[in-house]
């Protein structure tokens, strides 16, 4: 719940429901950076509660997160919702942002809750390779083909790369590695490899 505040993703209604809304902090960014924000916070929010017996009950948060995520886009476009999802239907019925890559045209689907529950095992293990801390203006779809650790600096094919996010940079008090790397670029996302993601989620509970 407090998740839920915290990025605004919804508001509770006076019955106690919650109604998923767009989050404007995020509306400069472009659609990709928008779905890939919100796919790493769901899959970071499921691995996280991955062993809880009542992982199920997640299936309405992903619910709240796919629906905030469209309203996101819709409201960044100053379209309707049923616009949003037909603009980026695929024909199969199903959504998602069609991006480009060295290897052609691909599409960011929104993450399923089926789909999350990891089960990587974490570890407080840190690697040792250099950070790489860099000051250019690409935009997250440049970065993400990169496919760039930008933490630890790995480049591994074979591992997934995630977007870390906050809210404001002046908010992080620079004792983490991933905080130090934010401040150091001025930017409030990372492109991190799925290992460093969970060792910063892990570290922020």
């Amino acid at each position: 719940r407090q998740f839920i505040f915290d990025k605004k993703i919804a508001i509770q209604k006076k019955d106690g429901s919650w109604f998923p809304v767009h989050r404007k902090y995020l509306i400069r960014s472009t659609d990709l950076e928008i779905i890939t924000i919100y796919n790493s916070e769901l899959r970071g929010i499921c691995n996280y509660y991955s062993l809880a017996c009542n992982f199920n009950q997640l299936g309405y948060f992903a619910y709240l997160m796919e629906y905030s995520c469209l309203k996101t886009i819709a409201s960044k476009h100053k379209g309707t919702l049923s616009k949003t999802i037909t603009m980026y239907k695929d024909g199969s019925g199903s959504w998602g942002i069609p991006y480009e890559t060295k290897r052609g045209k691909r599409r960011r689907y929104f993450a399923k809750f089926s789909e999350c529950k990891s089960s990587y095992q974490f570890t407080d293990r840190i690697s040792q390779a250099p950070v790489l801390y860099g000051y250019s203006r690409n935009t997250l779809e440049n970065r993400l083909k990169a496919k760039q650790c930008e933490l630890c600096g790995t480049t591994d094919d074979t591992v997934s790369y995630e977007i870390h996010h906050v809210n404001k940079v002046k908010n992080l008090k620079g004792k983490e590695k991933w905080e130090m790397a934010m401040i150091a670029k001025q930017r409030k996302t990372l492109v991190v490899c799925f290992h460093c993601h969970r060792h910063v989620i892990h570290k922020n509970k």
